[in-house]
């Protein structure tokens, strides 16, 4: 991928409607789009890219934007946990887009990351795990820590970030210490402590 060190690619149509051109140095939105260009009308694709090509702005937050505000194909982000595929640790994603959609104001966020059976070198997805993120997905429901419905304004309002996090709260609620209770708790035990040492 030449990006826009070739000047045929911003007259090819599978790239020439967004604008830009992906970067060099990132062929991510390339491919998706690349992909899009050959998909039916009543296509479904899912492609995995590395977790950054859904916080990256420049030319691929631009055509981005172009794929979910003019065309409105993207209709889900799974987030993926780490090292799951061979030759790389990192974090991956799952992209669902649709050229027909019938779920098209919002988009579905899953955060998948944390649920997996860790492995000795490599991770890997249960088929429990495998089975809630297809529910969730088919269902296109809300489950709290784990899936969010946003609708397009949401994301706008992210400026078409769609960082997992910005979605789905990852972190569990703090647990409330009750300071008083604890100061009891320990002057009973030293106290205890006392009585057992006399003896």
């Amino acid at each position: 991928w030449k990006g826009e060190d070739d000047p045929q690619l911003a007259h090819d149509d599978r790239f020439s409607q967004y604008g830009r051109l992906a970067p060099k140095k990132y062929a991510d939105y390339a491919f998706v789009t690349h992909m899009l260009y050959h998909l039916s009308d009543n296509g479904v694709m899912a492609i995995i890219l590395p977790r950054g090509a859904l916080t990256r702005s420049g030319a691929e937050g631009h055509i981005k934007k172009y794929i979910i505000e003019k065309q409105n194909f993207l209709d889900a982000v799974i987030g993926l946990p780490p090292n799951l595929f061979y030759g790389t640790s990192i974090p991956a994603t799952i992209l669902v887009f649709k050229k027909c959609r019938k779920d098209d104001e919002d988009i579905l966020f899953i955060d998948a990351s944390r649920e997996f059976e860790k492995g000795k070198n490599q991770n890997k997805l249960t088929d429990e795990n495998i089975l809630k993120i297809f529910n969730t997905y088919k269902e296109r429901k809300d489950v709290d820590k784990y899936s969010h419905k946003a609708k397009l304004d949401e994301v706008r309002k992210n400026e078409y970030n769609l960082n997992l996090t910005r979605y789905v709260d990852p972190f569990e609620d703090e647990l409330i210490i009750d300071i008083n209770s604890v100061i009891s708790q320990l002057s009973f035990i030293n106290s205890k402590e006392k009585e057992v040492l006399k003896r």
